[in-house]
């Protein structure tokens, strides 16, 4: 439906309906609800759900940031923040949420242009507060897919990467968390690009993809978009060894080092 034609149904602006799509304007439950009424949507579960976030926007732990870390980085913090279900897959990083400091930093000091230290340090401190999305009170089911080619990335020397690996088998231990591993003997997966996050939401119309890329992070959460990244996330766990063979392959990458 047309801004111009909503518009006219909700007795309304058209510049009105622009800055609600636009996330410049708020919008109220009852407005929602009417709104939901004039596009003819009978979900019922999708507007609760909608109408829940209704009321104002509060602030999150990740608000602190705004302004000394990209944009986009806060954009993942509050995704994961949101999510009920947290599935990834990796290929040649590690999962961000169990990075340890070492190995952050080993990362952001790789970025071209050289960041300024200050900024280094900002980035990592945010990196490391995300992880409380699984280690915080209430912990997210978290399913790590990892590429042998990632576990064996020696980012900041031997004795960053061998720490970082038993960092993850720690963090493996978690309730919450599965890790598995994908070999190279086990031959190629379909995937698309380096990191593919899934954030499972409330409701399945509202969950998100984010993908890494060389120019920041993008983000997909069209019902087509999110179906190929369900598919292509379920042949690349079949193609994963077992959890404790998983385990068993990261301890030994871990004694080679």
């Amino acid at each position: 439906m047309s801004a111009p034609a909503a518009a006219a149904a909700l007795g309304t602006d058209r510049t009105n309906i622009s800055n609600i799509e636009a996330g410049r304007y708020g919008i109220g439950e009852e407005r929602l609800r009417r709104l939901a009424s004039i596009y003819e949507c009978n979900d019922d579960a999708l507007i609760d759900t909608l109408a829940a976030m209704t009321g104002g926007r509060k602030p999150g732990w990740w608000d602190e940031y705004r302004g000394k870390v990209p944009p986009g980085h806060l954009d993942i913090s509050e995704i994961e923040h949101y999510a009920v279900h947290l599935r990834t897959v990796q290929t040649s990083h590690l999962p961000g949420l169990f990075h340890t400091e070492d190995h952050a930093r080993a990362i952001f000091d790789l970025v071209v242009p050289k960041l300024p230290r200050l900024e280094v340090e900002l980035r990592i401190a945010h990196r490391l507060a995300r992880q409380r999305v699984v280690k915080g009170e209430k912990p997210v089911p978290y399913i790590g897919i990892i590429h042998e080619a990632a576990l064996r990335m020696q980012l900041g020397g031997r004795d960053v990467a061998r720490a970082q690996l038993l960092h993850l088998l720690d963090e493996n231990e978690r309730d919450n968390v599965t890790l598995l591993v994908i070999p190279f003997a086990n031959g190629g997966f379909p995937t698309v690009g380096d990191a593919v996050l899934y954030a499972a939401a409330d409701n399945p119309h509202l969950d998100t993809v984010h993908m890494d890329s060389p120019a920041g992070p993008l983000f997909f959460d069209s019902p087509t978009q999110l179906e190929n990244f369900r598919q292509r996330l379920d042949l690349a766990e079949r193609a994963a060894l077992t959890p404790k063979k998983s385990a068993d392959f990261i301890r030994a990458i871990a004694k080679e080092m």
